[in-house]
This record gives C-alpha cells, sequence and structure tokens, in this order.
C-alpha cells in the first residue's frame, strides 16, 4: 500500500500535461494506461488510479487510504519553493502565498493519531487571510481524507492552532 501510495504521489499531476482544468480525471486514465503498459496487476493499478482521479479538491474526496495518504500530502505542499518566477512584481495570489511560506511541515504523530501541517508564513509578503482565501477548500479537503483514515488533522500557522 505504501509503495502504491508513493507510486501515485509521483504521477498525481501527470494530467496538467493536457490542462490544469479536470488533470485529475484526465492524470488518472493517462496513469492508469501507463502502468498497464508496464505490467502492473489491474487491482494495484486501479487504487493508482482512483487515488490520482479523487486528489482535486474541486471534484475529488479521499475514497480509499492511498487517495486519503495523496490528498493529505498534495494540499499540504505550500512553500516558496514552489514559486518559479521570482520578481514578486509578476506575482499572483498563488505565487504570493507560496513565497510568503517560509516553513512547511507535515508531522505524523502516529500515537496521537494526529497530523499537523505547521506553516511559517511572512506576514509582510502576504496576510494569513490570503492563505485562507486560496487554501480553504485545500484544508478542508485535508481535514476530510485524515478524517477517512480515522486521525485528526491540525492546521498550526506562525505558532497558532487553527483545527
Amino acid at each position: 500500500m505504501v509503495e502504491l501510495a508513493k507510486i501515485a504521489g509521483y504521477l498525481h499531476d501527470i494530467g496538467n500535461c493536457v490542462n490544469r482544468v479536470d488533470h485529475a480525471h484526465s492524470g488518472a486514465i493517462i496513469s492508469y494506461n501507463i502502468l498497464k503498459e508496464m505490467g502492473m496487476d489491474a487491482n494495484e493499478r486501479t487504487e493508482i488510479m482512483m487515488a490520482i482521479g479523487n486528489h482535486d479538491e474541486k471534484t475529488g474526496t479521499a475514497v480509499s487510504e492511498i487517495s486519503a495518504a495523496l490528498i493529505l500530502a498534495d494540499k499540504s505542499d505550500v512553500h516558496r519553493d514552489r514559486v518559479r518566477q521570482k520578481s514578486m512584481a509578476t506575482f499572483d495570489i498563488h505565487d504570493r502565498v507560496n513565497y510568503a511560506v517560509t516553513k512547511a511541515e507535515l508531522n505524523l504523530n502516529s500515537q496521537k493519531r494526529v497530523i499537523t501541517l505547521n506553516l511559517t508564513i511572512d506576514t509582510a509578503i502576504c496576510p494569513v487571510l490570503d492563505y485562507f482565501e486560496i487554501f480553504m477548500e485545500r484544508t478542508m479537503m485535508s481535514k476530510y481524507a485524515a478524517k477517512f483514515l480515522n486521525i485528526w488533522f491540525e492546521l498550526i500557522i506562525n505558532d497558532t492552532r487553527l483545527l
């Protein structure tokens, strides 16, 4: 299961080569076909396809342990290293929020059954409210993915526990 989750994580955004819109669905189909051509077992490639097809916050939800793990990993991926354009004058809100995140850690406490996304946001670059403007759906999706795994999701921003 861990290996399948790793493969899903590796392939989950492959649909962006078609279009950002519905990339989860096209990525699921592309991944399924690639894995089939490579000779992967049908049940395993179907698990990966389901996880990839359900990782987008507009159309997906946790449908398996693999999809829940993929959602938690994908939706916690916020950090200044994601910003390709380094000129702040050209930043849109996504660039600004990602650039403002100077620390992002996703930690699992398996004994307490809590997964924590701990962020440090430079509020001189972007107010915390801007983070929620673009990440509220992702945060809620993470919360429900954690619930699927029977664990608690919490978010800490600038040392303030929010969930």
